[in-house]
C-alpha cells in the first residue's frame, strides 16, 4: 500500500510521542495536504498544554473536517467517528513505549521547533505525561488495535522507528533521521 491509496483526507493515529505530527507534516508537504494537528486544536496557544473548553475544541475539530484535502494527526477518540466518516485513509503508529518516552523527554528538553507544537511553545516534563505514556497508553494499545482492525479504509500500521523510517524512504518523504 502506498500513500496514493490513502486519498486526500488521512488520519494519523498512535500513542503520544510516537511521531504522528512529524509524519503528518512530511506527508502534507509531499501530497499538498493541509496539516491539522489535533493537539493544537485541543490546547490553548502560549500555554503549557492548557486545554480549550470541550465545545470550542469540538467546533474547531468539526470545522477542520470540512476541508477537502487534509492530514490530521491525533487520537481524541471521542471525536473519532466524525473523523472516520470524512477520512479516506488511516495510518496507525504503534511504536514501543520506550520510544515514546524517549521522544517525549527529547522534545520537552531539547527541541526548539517541531511539528505539532503549540504556538508560543512552553513544553515542560510532566510526571502526568510520563505516567500516561508508560501506563495508560500501554493499557489502551489492545483497544486501539481492535478498533483499527474494524476500520474499513485503506490503512497501514507502522510498529517501530525502523518501519516508520522505511515508510519515509519508500514514499519519498525526506530523511526521517533529520526530522524525528
Amino acid at each position: 500500500m502506498t500513500l496514493g491509496d490513502f486519498g486526500p483526507r488521512i488520519c494519523v493515529m498512535g500513542p503520544s510521542n510516537s511521531g504522528k505530527s512529524t509524519l503528518a507534516q512530511a506527508i502534507a508537504r509531499s501530497r499538498n495536504l493541509e496539516p491539522i494537528h489535533l493537539d493544537q486544536l485541543r490546547h490553548l496557544p502560549n500555554t503549557d498544554w492548557q486545554l480549550r473548553p470541550d465545545e470550542e475544541f469540538r467546533k474547531l475539530h468539526d470545522t477542520a473536517l470540512l476541508g477537502e484535502r487534509w492530514i490530521m494527526d491525533g487520537n481524541y477518540s471521542l471525536l473519532l467517528p466524525q473523523r472516520l466518516r470524512r477520512a479516506t485513509g488511516i495510518i496507525q503508529l504503534d511504536v514501543p513505549t520506550t520510544t515514546s518516552l524517549f521522544r517525549y523527554l527529547r522534545r520537552s528538553w531539547f527541541e526548539r521547533e517541531r511539528a505539532g507544537a503549540l504556538e508560543g511553545r512552553k513544553d515542560s516534563v510532566k510526571w502526568e505525561m510520563i505516567h500516561h505514556i508508560a501506563m495508560t497508553t500501554h493499557k489502551n494499545r489492545q483497544r486501539y488495535r481492535q478498533m483499527f482492525d474494524r476500520i474499513d479504509l485503506p490503512k497501514i500500521t507502522l510498529l517501530s522507528a525502523r518501519e516508520i523510517e522505511g515508510f519515509y524512504h519508500s514514499e519519498g518523504l525526506g530523511d526521517y533521521k533529520s526530522i524525528r
